[in-house]
């Protein structure tokens, strides 16, 4: 009777404990996924103001349709992407599009001397500031998310119900490349 007892309490605990480990890894997990809905605000803000930074830039920049089809075409799929994974693709080519704008817009000293297209950097710089900050909290719950998935024992239950390591929200290689170099300071 009493090793029934034993048993009995044994299975208690482990159920109890699987139960724990489950709960812990749904929160993490949606921990991430509202660390994303933060960026998701940022980035809709950044894609409202896009078309209208590149009208701007149409009226001084005419030769450089290519790069603004890019800007727009990147825009679009950014904005059409589904799952958190997709938007995180989308939204790296959408930073290397506008990356390539601000470079070619510094060939233009009367358009950054337009002070329509002043505000509209300075919007645009405000957002991906916060966009910014919102990716560094974003990759945070998705460290803790990982590692939860990961650790041992928590492991064991999270293979059994689909839980799973995902991709944090980094900066693209090209962006990268640009910042693995000393900046260029002229007097």
């Amino acid at each position: 009777m009493s090793t029934l007892i034993i048993v009995i309490i044994v299975a208690v605990v482990i159920v109890f404990w699987a139960i724990s480990v489950y709960n812990g890894l749904v929160n993490r997990r949606n921990n991430r996924e509202n660390a994303f809905a933060n960026i998701d605000v940022q980035l809709k803000q950044r894609h409202d103001l896009i078309p209208q930074l590149v009208a701007t830039v149409k009226g001084y920049a005419a030769h450089e349709k290519e790069l603004l089809e890019k800007v727009t075409a990147a825009r679009s799929a950014a904005m059409g992407a589904g799952s958190i994974n997709d938007k995180i693709q989308a939204e790296n080519v959408l930073s290397s599009a506008l990356a390539g704008l601000r470079v070619a817009v510094e060939a233009y000293p009367e358009l950054k001397a337009n002070q329509n297209f002043m505000q509209l950097q300075g919007e645009v710089s405000d957002i991906e500031n916060k966009l910014a900050a919102s990716r560094r909290f974003f990759n945070g719950a998705t460290r803790d998310y990982n590692t939860a998935v990961q650790s041992f024992p928590a492991n064991l239950i999270a293979g059994r119900f689909g839980f799973h390591t995902e991709p944090m929200f980094e900066i693209p290689a090209e962006e990268r490349a640009t910042f693995d170099k000393a900046p260029e300071i002229s007097f």
